[in-house]
């Protein structure tokens, strides 16, 4: 989880690539960049009763995803994690912290 300035400005730079079943939760966000990353990912947008209402997938490093406005959190997840789970806007996310 990176909700507070410093763990949000370092989101998963520097971190080894994730695996499947693992994700950062950044909030608040409502846009990510990928500027220092070494690996793609999987972004889904979700607002405060956590339900999608934006994704990315495969974004790479050095791009900017779309501003999602009635996003809250950022769930950055494994490249192909979007299509493997068949999630799709309006969907409901539950996540549970390690």
């Amino acid at each position: 989880m990176a909700d507070s300035f410093v763990t949000r400005l370092r989101g998963l730079l520097l971190s080894p690539k994730l695996k499947q079943g693992e994700g950062l939760i950044i909030s608040p966000c409502n846009a990510i960049h990928m500027f220092g990353m070494l690996y793609a990912i999987d972004a889904v947008f979700v607002d405060k009763e956590r339900t999608v209402v934006g994704m990315v997938k495969s974004i790479w490093p050095m791009a900017l995803s779309p501003v999602f406005k009635k996003a809250h959190s950022t769930i950055e997840l494994p490249t192909g994690t979007i299509s493997a789970t068949k999630t799709e806007a309006g969907d409901s996310i539950d996540w549970h912290e390690v």
